[in-house]
């Protein structure tokens, strides 16, 4: 599957768009794995929040491929990335859209 921010594949071109695709999840300070101690230790706090913000990247990015693959689509173009803090709660949201496309 290719994965591109731009609209356009040098020496390819698509023969079919096949509609937006998501890829969405949420990070918590529950998932950095963190105890309460430690959110104080603004260090250790930022590199665990890092690391689960990157896992919860990952899980977007597959969920945005599996949902592309469904639609029988062999490439993803003009992919955006977004993270929001979700206003009043503990949660970021990772969401992740693009459109898929088949590509010859």
């Amino acid at each position: 599957m290719i994965l591109t921010t731009t609209n356009t594949i040098e020496g390819k071109s698509v023969s079919k768009y096949l509609g937006i695709v998501t890829g969405t999840t949420y990070v918590t300070y529950e998932m950095t794995k963190m105890s309460f101690k430690d959110m104080f230790k603004q260090k250790k706090y930022y590199e665990a929040y890092e690391k689960g913000l990157e896992e919860a990247k990952e899980e977007a990015f597959q969920k945005l491929k599996d949902n592309a693959e469904r639609l029988n689509a062999n490439a993803i173009i003009g992919i955006s990335v977004d993270v929001e803090s979700v206003s009043g709660s503990m949660y970021t949201m990772v969401s992740v859209v693009g459109t898929a496309a088949v590509i010859i």
